[in-house]
């Protein structure tokens, strides 16, 4: 199960555009023979595959969470532990998810 999960997380600040020489030149290097963990990750974001799924998050899960903090108004849980806040965060979901179908029925 843990292997199944190819994970993609920036290391840093990622540049935005890559600049002409770099997008001409591409990244076609081997990955490098290590066990860190970090170079490995760096590699991957490199290529052009990696960018591609990286950046497929802007439109997947970001908008999500931005909704749910700005528009609903979700800054903090107001209750303690894990269980409790679990709770609050399942309840919070399940307005999201009511709020976007109400929004498909309605329009239908």
């Amino acid at each position: 199960m843990k292997d199944s999960i190819t994970p993609y997380i920036s290391i840093g600040r990622e540049q935005h555009n890559l600049s002409l020489e770099d997008r001409l030149k591409g990244t076609n290097l081997p990955a490098p023979e290590t066990d860190d963990l970090v170079l490995l990750m760096k590699h991957r974001l490199k290529t052009p595959e990696g960018r591609k799924i990286y950046g497929q998050r802007k439109a997947r899960i970001e908008p999500v969470f931005g909704i749910i903090k700005h528009v609903m108004g979700f800054r903090q849980f107001l209750l303690r532990g894990y269980k409790a806040a679990g709770g609050e965060w399942n309840l919070v979901c399940c307005a999201y998810n009511l709020k976007k179908m109400h929004r498909m029925f309605a329009a239908a």
